[in-house]
């Protein structure tokens, strides 16, 4: 490794980063991140603080998962990469592919298809929904409908169906054929509704009134977050999924539930989807599936689902997949993380932990007026909208927002921006008194503002 000097002056020379100005980078460097342990990580500069983003909402077992770690080894040694295309496979991808399926055999998924990452598994999860519609002599099931302010990665496919323009605007035109309804985020919405329930009814109708209006033998899926994290930990009321699995079922269409943020106990379940009681036809996974330690991500496939490709002549292939899907580093990584998940018991943790949080936020907005509205109380997820008019709800301007985060991380807490809103979503094996340091260090970003 260079030394300190070295990175100070190449950093963000040469390097582009993802969600980043490259020039900007270059004016004002991004922060270098030299270690990390338990739930805690060092900068360049010795500053130790607590993690309260879980690296990128994924490393849910913390940094020091001695078990992850020598798996990912272990497997280095013996086997570092074989193609999982068709014809070969490995001991670890086929460990992995039933633990993956055991994990989630209460949601009603029988089938993995390693990818790696996130974004890959939204893509590959569009793609089957179509060709499973034509599987069944529905060849004109192409559109998808997804939630404005959803986030579901940056792959075109992705990009097309995120509910944020800030993802699509700069890259237009996006896949056709993709429509967005409403978010049910009562602190803005276009009904003006501020109850949760009644707020649930209304985009179920006007779900049902845009089915209609496309034609629903037109529409392959429906994809949504089940707790929509990067748009700003928008938490819906317990019967809106419910109300989308319901409508698809009425009408044909498949339910994907992705599962890249709310997966593996983030919400105080294992799914996001099992939270609200929901059994989707497909799910998205990656972060929490090997603690961010190795790049995952698998579509999951019901059983209902499954049977239409299995059972099919030769249209049922798969024609799409990557370099990396179940390399054999990953799938170990997944298996030992799968199973640290369970013996360590993540999901109770997340729900007090995350409960101690939102609440501990809820009484700052009693102390700080640039708190407009506090979201989560569902797992380790929280999202504090900062407004510079309470009354007015105004979002704060950037530059004051830029302030809050620096004096945070000086306070001792890593927290992420999106917009003018704060999220937070620790490793899933924080402590209490971890949390109490992530409030102390909100208090002292929010006094800075």
């Amino acid at each position: 490794m260079k030394d300190d000097n070295f990175l100070r002056e190449m950093n963000a020379r040469h390097l582009w980063q993802p969600m980043a100005h490259p020039g900007e980078a270059q004016r004002n460097a991004p922060r270098i991140i030299r270690a990390a342990e338990g739930v805690r990580i060092t900068d360049i500069d010795g500053h130790s603080v607590v993690d309260a983003v879980g690296g990128l909402w994924c490393v849910n077992l913390g940094y020091s998962n001695d078990a992850v770690k020598q798996a990912i080894s272990d497997q280095l040694w013996q086997l570092p990469y074989y193609s999982g295309f068709a014809g070969t496979t490995n001991p670890a991808a086929i460990e992995a592919s039933c633990a993956v399926t055991e994990f989630f055999a209460e949601d009603g998924m029988e089938r993995v298809f390693f990818t790696s990452g996130g974004s890959d598994s939204v893509d590959t999860a569009l793609r089957l929904a179509r060709q499973y519609h034509r599987l069944r002599g529905e060849p004109a099931r192409t559109k998808f409908l997804s939630l404005k302010k959803g986030y579901h990665g940056t792959h075109w496919g992705g990009a097309s169906v995120n509910g944020n323009n800030r993802f699509r605007t700069g890259y237009e035109p996006l896949l056709p054929g993709c429509f967005h309804i409403a978010a049910p985020y009562t602190y803005r919405n276009p009904f003006d509704e501020s109850d949760p329930a009644r707020l649930a009814e209304k985009i179920a109708a006007a779900m049902v009134d845009e089915i209609a209006f496309q034609d629903p033998s037109t529409i392959a899926a429906f994809i949504m977050e089940p707790i929509l994290g990067a748009g700003g930990v928008i938490v819906p009321d317990a019967s809106f999924m419910r109300h989308m699995r319901a409508i698809c079922d009425r009408y044909g269409i498949l339910l994907i539930s992705d599962e890249v943020i709310c997966g593996f106990g983030r919400t105080g379940d294992w799914t996001g989807a099992r939270h609200w009681g929901v059994k989707p036809d497909l799910m998205t996974v990656a972060k929490g599936i090997t603690s961010g330690y190795f790049p995952v991500g698998g579509v999951l496939v019901s059983g209902a689902v499954a049977e239409v490709f299995e059972s099919a002549d030769a249209r049922g292939a798969i024609w799409t997949g990557y370099t990396y899907s179940a390399h054999p580093v990953g799938a170990a990584a997944v298996v030992a993380c799968l199973a640290e998940t369970l013996r360590l018991d993540t999901r109770t943790n997340a729900a007090a932990r995350g409960t101690q949080l939102y609440e501990g936020v809820r009484r700052l907005a009693g102390k700080h007026d640039i708190i407009g509205d506090v979201r989560g109380g569902h797992g380790l997820m929280t999202g504090i909208e900062i407004v510079s008019d309470r009354a007015a709800r105004t979002p704060m301007d950037a530059a004051t927002m830029q302030r809050i985060h620096q004096a945070t991380y000086e306070a001792g807490a890593m927290v992420r921006l999106g917009g003018h809103n704060v999220l937070m979503s620790p490793p899933l094996v924080i402590s209490e008194a971890e949390v109490d340091v992530i409030l102390a260090a909100l208090d002292a970003g929010f006094s800075a503002a």
